[in-house]
């Protein structure tokens, strides 16, 4: 909403002699250049994209514009429908920082277009302050919050506005006059002057003595009553103008001051010209003069404005002379005002030739467009600076801001961004490579890739091995057909360098070793062979060398170069390399950590799962694969063996989570299967439920899924070549079954039975399925069905597919393609698999089925 600094007024019409007078002001003032000026100053100093001045009247007149105006000068608007009509009507500033959300505002035509949003104009009263002659407005198509400062600022350019306005509207009736009354009524407000040089006798009209302050009976009729009058600091200066005006016959012209006897002082603007008698001799002067006090005033107030305000400004003629210049601007450009003032810029400024700033400026006096842009000046300024060149047909006003700090910093962020970035290209590299498995030779290879050319040319990367010798594992070059060459130096380097060598030094402190000519510390004492005909191609300028160091151990080193024509490594870049070097030992540390915890919990897993027992006519096959990334063990286990009478019982479960605790949960809940199967007998729900007593009076705190079958034959089913599948599961994936006619079979309850572990005291069912000779049974845990990129009933159904596709294949291989064809890159849970296949037994064991293995029978 807008704001109103003053007492509210309704829009009321005008009387008729207000009415007549906005019209004359209107008429004079459209496209002055005093009001161009100053609308131009206005834009500038409150950084908006457009500012006007508007006289109200019965209407609203343009008469002046500046920037991306939406007011073209010259045009009328109906002041009940203009933002400016607004301002008048409420006698104060109006400061709108969105146009349309204020209801008064919101239907005007300019902020229905979009053309105007924030707005903040200020009413122009005469000098009575009697009635509002116009509007001073800035404003914008984008919403904008207006600041005090902002509001006094734009007030104190009014003045001078609303001067213009009143000074238009004098011309004009000069103007008018001239024409009805000749010469004598035309000069109202101008004094006219009549100097005969032959008998010294100065005749001046009633104006000229009004502007020196007599009355007609004191002026004595000579030059003394003018210099009289004349301001001491002016007089030297004026009397010689007017005598070289009398000797060449020319044109006299000054300003000065004029002392009155009441002690005020007035300013003068004379013109005039001798003119001579036959002889060429001149003997007579003839001129005008006028106040020109409040254009000084006016001057003034813009004067004190700039230099009041933060950015430095300077004011070229088109001849390309400085006409002011501010105290910020005398600052910024290293000379004083009487060194600038008449000054030539491309001379007083001879590294602006050609430059940004030359272009820009002849551009913008050659267009009448502003130019706004950024260059840089060398020394001795040695400063960027943000330019904004306003032209007008004076030349052009030109405001500056020394911004090299801001660059400076601008330069800073974008460096610590880009350090920032190659950080964690850096990590994602080292990530993706000791992901993949590709060891420290690998992750040392990416992490090449990732710092050339950010921070060098080219770079080796050495390893210290086994033998604590170090090792020169990778090496990287900008330039691909020079790759070779720093990969054949890297591969001799280190049997040709002495004990000397930077990397030495690197490897023993711990510290960025720089080394600012490398020649000398490295290509000089090579010997001849192999690894100086290498270095001597690549030709090295510069390098830094340092160790990779993590929890107190040297794993390898660094070595970073750059060509000659690049910069050698600063502070910036040196410490963007350790911080690289730091994370990249830490990944390599961690990794070695990471993949031998890995190996000890597989082995500490397959530990726990035995071999399965080979009974006749039952082929078992068992896989455990763990997850690609564990560094744990796994809750997955299986079990395969015999009860007593020799009925072959298998299990599967998962346990919930991936830590230690699983791992002891899953070695106790195999534990006690095992025993509760064997030596009850039971069959698959009876053992599941005491096996689910047993975890809550043994205090076994856990959850895991299990499903337990058990193969059985009596004398009829031999007779029928068939096998009953007992089988029961608590709360996991389903069984499949390969049917020897190729159909499978996905063994499941309605409604699951619940997970172990959440009580003790739950009914579990078991089912019974009939398998002919040559049936196939597949047990398995989640990780093989599920994960990321796999619901759980999708995996479930892919895998009913590949089983009837590869149900063909001998057991073993049947298992093996399965965990490859269901996870071709690992996955992220560990897998179990159990898979049975029931051979004909009218015929003998097949030889793929291995020999008979059971253990012995009680």
């Amino acid at each position: 909403m807008g704001t109103d600094h003053g007492e509210r007024g309704a829009m009321s019409p005008l009387d008729p002699d207000r009415l007549a007078a906005a019209r004359r002001v209107a008429a004079t003032a459209v496209g002055s250049p005093g009001l161009q000026r100053l609308t131009d100053l206005a834009a500038a100093l409150l950084h908006a994209p457009s500012a006007g001045v508007a006289v109200v009247g019965d209407v609203q007149t343009i008469a002046g514009a500046s920037g991306k105006a939406a007011w073209d000068v010259g045009t009328e608007h109906v002041r009940e429908h203009t933002l400016g009509g607004v301002t008048v009507a409420q006698r104060a500033p109006l400061v709108v920082p969105d146009a349309r959300t204020d209801p008064r505002l919101a239907d005007l035509p300019p902020v229905r277009a979009g053309e105007v949003v924030s707005y903040l104009g200020i009413p122009l009263f005469d000098q009575a302050r009697d009635h509002v002659v116009g509007v001073l407005a800035v404003f914008g198509p984008e919403p904008r919050v207006w600041g005090e400062g902002d509001v006094v600022l734009l007030s104190q350019l009014a003045a001078p506005v609303a001067t213009e306005l009143e000074l238009a509207a004098l011309s004009a009736e000069f103007e008018g006059s001239r024409l009805r009354w000749g010469l004598a009524i035309d000069a109202a407000g101008i004094g006219s002057f009549d100097w005969d040089l032959v008998t010294g006798r100065l005749s001046w009209d009633d104006r000229m003595l009004e502007l020196f302050g007599y009355d007609r009976a004191a002026f004595s009729s000579d030059l003394a009553a003018f210099t009289d009058r004349l301001h001491p600091d002016d007089a030297d200066r004026v009397l010689e103008v007017l005598q070289a005006a009398i000797d060449s016959c020319g044109v006299f012209e000054a300003e000065y001051r004029v002392r009155h006897p009441s002690g005020g002082t007035r300013w003068v603007q004379s013109r005039g010209r001798a003119l001579p008698d036959e002889r060429g001799i001149a003997v007579r002067l003839l001129g005008a003069a006028h106040d020109t006090t409040s254009q000084r005033l006016s001057d003034a107030r813009v004067a004190r404005v700039l230099e009041s305000m933060p950015a430095a400004f300077f004011s070229l003629g088109r001849d390309w002379t400085f006409t002011h210049v501010n105290a910020q601007g005398e600052r910024l450009l290293g000379l004083g005002r009487d060194d600038l003032v008449g000054g030539v810029v491309w001379e007083l400024f001879p590294a602006a030739v050609g430059s940004e700033f030359e272009v820009q400026y002849r551009g913008a006096m050659d267009s009448g467009q502003q130019a706004t842009f950024e260059a840089y000046y060398p020394p001795p300024l040695d400063s960027w600076y943000e330019v904004r060149a306003w032209p007008s047909p004076e030349g052009l006003s030109v405001y500056f801001l020394d911004i090299t700090e801001r660059r400076r910093s601008e330069e800073a962020a974008r460096r610590d961004s880009r350090r920032l970035a190659l950080i964690a290209r850096v990590s994602d590299s080292l990530s993706t490579a000791l992901i993949d498995r590709r060891g420290g030779h690998g992750a040392l290879q990416e992490l090449l890739r990732a710092v050339i050319p950010e921070l060098g040319d080219w770079a080796i990367a050495s390893l210290v091995g086994d033998d604590g010798r170090l090792h020169d594992v990778a090496s990287w070059h900008r330039d691909p057909d020079r790759r070779p060459v720093a990969a054949r130096y890297a591969r001799v380097r280190l049997g040709a360098l002495t004990s000397t060598a930077p990397i030495v030094d690197a490897l023993a402190t711990g510290d960025v070793t720089v080394v600012p000519d490398v020649a000398a510390a490295v290509g000089r004492s090579l010997p001849p062979g192999e690894a100086r005909d290498a270095y001597w191609q690549l030709d090295p300028a510069t390098a830094v060398a340092l160790a990779l160091v993590a929890r107190g151990r040297v794993l390898g080193a660094m070595s970073l170069y750059r060509d000659q024509g690049r910069e050698p490594m600063d502070a910036a870049d040196r410490a963007t390399l350790r911080e690289v070097a730091d994370r990249a030992a830490l990944a390599l540390d961690s990794a070695a950590l990471h993949e031998q915890q890995r190996r000890m919990a597989e082995e500490l897993q397959r530990s726990l799962l035995t071999d399965p027992p080979e009974p006749d006519h039952c082929q078992i096959e068992v896989r455990y694969v763990p997850a690609v990334q564990a560094a744990q063990v796994g809750g997955d286990w299986y079990d395969a063996f015999l009860q007593p009478g020799g009925v072959t019982v298998v299990a599967i479960g998962d346990v919930v989570g991936h830590d230690t605790a699983a791992a002891a949960a899953m070695g106790q809940l195999r534990s006690l299967l095992r025993g509760i199967a064997y030596s009850s007998g039971g069959g698959p729900a009876a053992v599941l439920t005491d096996l689910d007593r047993a975890m809550a009076g043994l205090q076994v705190h856990t959850l895991a899924t299990a499903a337990v079958a058990r193969l059985e034959q009596e004398p009829v089913d031999r007779e029928r070549g068939e096998t009953r599948l007992r089988w029961s599961s608590a709360g996991h994936p389903p069984l499949l079954v390969l049917h020897p006619d190729g159909r499978v079979e996905a063994l499941a309850t309605e409604r699951a039975d619940l997970m172990l572990g959440v009580d003790p005291l739950a009914v579990r069912r078991e089912q019974v399925a009939v398998l002919s000779g040559g049936a196939t049974v597949v047990l398995y845990t989640d990780g093989l069905v599920e994960g990321p990129d796999l619901p759980l009933d999708d995996g479930v159904a892919r895998l009913t597919e590949l089983l009837a596709e590869l149900g063909e294949l001998p057991l073993g291989e049947l298992c093996d393609q399965l965990l490859t064809r269901m996870r071709p890159r690992g996955s992220e849970d560990d897998v179990a698999l159990v898979a049975v296949r029931l051979h004909r037994e009218d015929q003998p064991r097949p030889a793929e089925a291995g020999p008979q293995i059971v253990p012995p029978t009680p």
